[in-house]
């Protein structure tokens, strides 16, 4: 059974059509160029769907990076070893 963080990378990877190695952290609209308002609405979706969750719009406008995705994932109790 996957881990919730590797099931994160593979679905980030999957939306924005990249490599899972392509991603870290630091993985930003700025250096991966699929990564559109397009492509993070379908993230969003992915992610509430495969964890379960609901992700108001005040919290989602402040995702800039993996980094900040994972945050919100730890603060809707979503554990990410």
């Amino acid at each position: 059974m996957l881990e919730n963080s590797e099931k994160l990378l593979i679905l980030i990877s999957k939306v924005l059509e990249v490599s899972k190695s392509e991603i870290n952290d630091n993985t930003s609209p700025q250096n991966i160029r699929n990564w559109d308002s397009f492509n993070t609405l379908k993230m969003i979706i992915a992610i509430e769907n495969e964890f379960n969750i609901k992700l108001p719009l005040e919290e989602v406008v402040v995702i800039k990076t993996v980094k900040d995705i994972k945050a919100l994932l730890l603060a809707k109790g979503v554990s990410l070893k």
